[in-house]
């Protein structure tokens, strides 16, 4: 089942140390199958406010992501971007192929307390 990495990130200036991470980031997550699925692209508010900027990297799976950030080769760059970004990074596996809402729905209208 596919993972994704999500990242919200703060407005921020520019940095040396910024743009190097830029750089290396991709060489850090295509050993685990990662790739950039949103990435200095725009985005549109529909509803509340979301400042700052939207990073999605999608894995194979959640080992796979959480092998990535674990790695020696994530770890030694994060620093570049933490120092100089704020923001929340969080990690999610993803439905599987076909998956229904409904019954999502259902199960969820099971557990309601009866009238």
């Amino acid at each position: 089942m596919p993972a994704y990495a999500i990242a919200h990130l703060a407005e921020a200036d520019p940095h040396p140390e910024v743009i190097e991470y830029i750089e290396r980031i991709a060489g850090t997550f295509e050993p685990y199958g990662g790739r950039f699925l949103v990435h200095a692209t725009p985005h549109e508010v529909k509803e509340g406010s979301w400042p700052g900027h939207v990073v999605l990297i999608g894995f194979p799976g959640i080992s796979e992501a959480r092998a990535w950030w674990d790695s020696p080769a994530y770890q030694a760059i994060a620093p570049l971007r933490s120092r100089h970004i704020e923001g929340d990074i969080i990690m999610v596996e993803g439905v599987p192929e076909g998956y229904d809402s409904t019954a999502t729905a259902k199960a969820m209208r099971a557990g309601l307390p009866a009238d």
